[in-house]
């Protein structure tokens, strides 16, 4: 192996390879059940794969426009208002990104300066603080109190400062599967009113909420749209997350710096996938049914771990699922995470990972986004532990 010569001052020196890379791995070397990283294990509906390879072979396969073929941001723009009532102008006002990660490090790279203050809650999910950083940011963590993990808002307001430059929040919340409510979004309103605050809203989610409740979006609030980016995920939404194509809405001034980033980071994205994605969104069926879909496997694997001894933790949307295991053990969530990996044969996330300072609650997360039968073989091994 060669050997560089060149002394690195890291610019995230703290930083190593991803727990979900590593719990993957580990997972496939050992054989295990991976319920660690969010994809799913079965395709996406055919229709979806017919749609794109018409586009290519209809001869889509040049650039597009930077912000994304017209067919899809009027898609987009369609959905939007029928959903949450908000009228965002596809020209100007919606962006299509090369999947939500990098619509969220472009968000932060054109809004986020040497020295400014971003606001994340805790848990908080690993891509969003070494963004923050790697453009000179700093990270200020407010807290999602445990097991519940709900905002304090009277905590963020004392985390407020002049340097305060951006908001990130995240709903349906990953790790943790809770909701921001609507009294949620107005007391972030009252606390940025008459402030410059950027909010950035990871809304990857937004399709996977349970149990009849409506998903709170940001751009359904009106004062709240004026001031943020809106993030979601064609990946998370129709289980195509190896296509790594995903949106963000925003005001035309915010819109305007974010593509200033975009255009020299990514450019554009995929021309024959966008148009399938685009073709595909016309039966809103797709998108609307997910909560259903996914509320299925939640319960049925809620019912796995019925009679095992992890405690399992309030899920109220996006397709994780957290479970304490105290009464199995009492190893850091991560020593927890391996040996269940090696021993047991499943693999999960311990939480602790996207807690500033690893705090451990000991916990650890299953993603559920899997076949019936993977769930099944899972929870067989997870009862026997």
């Amino acid at each position: 192996m060669r050997q560089s010569s060149v002394v690195i001052d890291s610019k995230l020196p703290r930083v190593g390879t991803t727990i979900f890379t590593v719990m993957s791995k580990l997972a496939a070397d050992c054989g295990a059940i991976n319920l660690s990283q969010g994809f799913p294990d079965f395709q996406a509906d055919a229709a979806l794969f017919d749609a794109a390879l018409r586009a290519m072979r209809d001869g889509r396969n040049q650039y597009p426009p930077m912000a994304g073929v017209p067919e899809l941001r009027a898609a987009i723009a369609g959905k939007v208002a029928a959903l949450y009532g908000a009228s965002y102008d596809a020209e100007h006002e919606i962006t299509v990104t090369a999947g939500a990660t990098q619509a969220i490090f472009t968000a932060i790279a054109a809004f986020v300066r040497h020295g400014d203050e971003v606001i994340v809650f805790e848990p908080v999910y690993d891509s969003y603080v070494p963004a923050i950083e790697t453009v000179g940011g700093q990270a200020v963590y407010a807290r999602l109190a445990f097991p519940d993990y709900r905002p304090d808002w009277q905590q963020l307001r004392s985390l407020l400062s002049p340097r305060t430059r951006m908001i990130i929040i995240n709903s349906p919340h990953n790790p943790s599967g809770s909701l921001l409510d609507a009294d949620d979004l107005e007391q972030l309103a009252a606390l940025t009113r008459g402030t410059n605050i950027v909010v950035l809203s990871d809304e990857v989610y937004e399709h996977i909420v349970f149990d009849g409740v409506r998903h709170q979006s940001v751009a359904s609030h009106p004062e709240l749209a004026a001031r943020s980016i809106v993030v979601s995920s064609f990946g998370k939404t129709y289980h195509i997350t190896g296509w790594k194509i995903g949106y963000v809405l925003g005001a035309q001034e915010l819109m305007s710096e974010f593509r200033k980033v975009h255009q020299f980071n990514v450019f554009t994205v995929n021309t024959p996938c966008q148009l399938g994605i685009a073709e595909y969104m016309r039966d809103a069926s797709r998108h609307l049914g997910l909560a259903a879909f996914y509320q299925q496997k939640r319960e049925f694997f809620r019912a796995q771990l019925h009679h095992s001894r992890f405690e399992l933790l309030p899920c109220r949307g996006s397709y994780f699922q957290l479970a304490r295991y105290s009464a199995i053990s009492d190893l850091p969530d991560r020593d927890f995470a391996y040996w269940l990996t090696r021993e047991v044969g499943v693999a999960v996330i311990p939480v602790s990972v996207f807690n500033h300072h690893g705090h451990d609650d000991r916990v650890v997360r299953f993603c559920f986004a899997k076949q019936e039968a993977t769930l099944a073989a899972a929870g067989e091994r997870l009862r026997g532990v």
